[in-house]
């Protein structure tokens, strides 16, 4: 299978430059995966899809300011993205341009932060180890910049809005933007029908920036992500798949971190990495159904989309929502496909 068999044109104005307001007021494509029949509605009416007993898993991870900028000795400009902490002052991170950045390079960000550059991986991210004074997140909070995607070109004015109204746990380098159409309202209306909320935690890094440069889409190698599953989310997803109930996931981030802990008919509880990659032909076994944005073509997400309905369907879908004159990507709209 080839990277370019996942292409679609796509008008530049229906790229989202802001978020929906309120949240929930997005519009939903909904697709229907037993006679491919498509509906047009708008996102708080997803409810109506969902049904006492079902699973629905959200991602509780918080993004981090991520984006920093810093001047070399020579007085050159980098920017820095931190990607995943490897210990306490020491974190992987994507810098651009890498050339300034060898190991042993010190980084000055501001009076209160600085970082060396102690290593590199085999695919060229550093990693650095930070020098500050207080809690690390409080001087990141002040000297950090939200890392929107480079697609959208608009100031964010409240932050808050590249955050879901459940991030909890801080450690992304990108929302799982799938979320950002929730409110508090609409999590209580979809509890009270009887769906259970069940809360898993990946932390996006750079899986969702690297775009897939390999024409085989086999050869591509997914940069790995950390996750968790506790003991309660664990049960609750196992004993609804036992009982035949439908598990629905919130974003290709929840699935991901479904597919990799679920073996032999259970989802394993604890903490580790995932660099699963999902493409076409893939056999799901514990994903039942998914709430999603619209991705960037040729990107892994849209082919983990297409894995869970088939390529040419979910092309079909795409190019009907650009007629349609749906927004795409990060503050885009939605998709549930049933």
């Amino acid at each position: 299978m080839k990277t370019s068999d996942f292409f679609y044109e796509l008008p530049e104005e229906l790229i989202a430059q802001t978020p929906a307001e309120p949240r929930d007021s997005s519009r939903l494509l909904v697709y229907h995966r037993e006679n491919g029949s498509i509906e047009h509605r708008v996102f708080s009416d997803v409810a109506d899809y969902l049904h006492a007993g079902d699973v629905l898993v959200v991602n509780r991870t918080r993004v981090l300011p991520a984006r920093l900028y810093a001047t070399t000795a020579g007085g050159g400009r980098v920017e820095l993205l931190l990607l995943k902490r490897r210990a306490l002052d020491e974190w992987e991170t994507l810098v651009r341009p890498g050339k300034k950045c060898k190991t042993g390079t010190r980084l000055v960000v501001n009076d209160e932060l600085s970082c060396t550059v102690t290593g590199m991986t085999e695919t060229g991210e550093r990693y650095v180890k930070f020098e500050y004074s207080g809690a690390f997140e409080d001087v990141l909070s002040r000297a950090g910049t939200m890392p929107l995607p480079p697609y959208i070109h608009q100031k964010l004015g409240d932050p808050e809005r590249y955050q879901t109204v459940y991030a909890r746990e801080t450690g992304s380098a990108a929302a799982p933007t799938a979320g950002l159409h929730f409110t508090p309202a609409l999590l209580e209306t979809i509890r009270k029908k009887g769906v259970e909320i069940v809360e898993i935690l990946l932390h996006v890094g750079l899986g969702t920036f690297r775009p897939v440069k390999e024409e085989d889409v086999e050869k591509h190698v997914m940069h790995t992500e950390q996750y968790e599953v506790s003991e309660e989310a664990a049960e609750a997803i196992t004993r609804a798949k036992r009982e035949g109930r439908r598990i629905v996931c919130v974003g290709t981030t929840s699935v991901r971190t479904l597919e990799t802990a679920f073996r032999d008919g259970a989802l394993r509880a604890g903490k580790g990495e995932t660099s699963i990659f999902i493409y076409p032909p893939y056999r799901f076994r514990c994903v039942d159904a998914l709430i999603t944005n619209f991705h960037l073509p040729g990107s892994t997400l849209l082919m983990l989309v297409s894995a869970f309905c088939s390529r040419e369907e979910v092309l079909r879908v795409y190019n009907e929502a650009v007629r349609e004159g749906y927004r795409f990507f990060s503050f885009g709209d939605a998709c549930l496909f049933l």
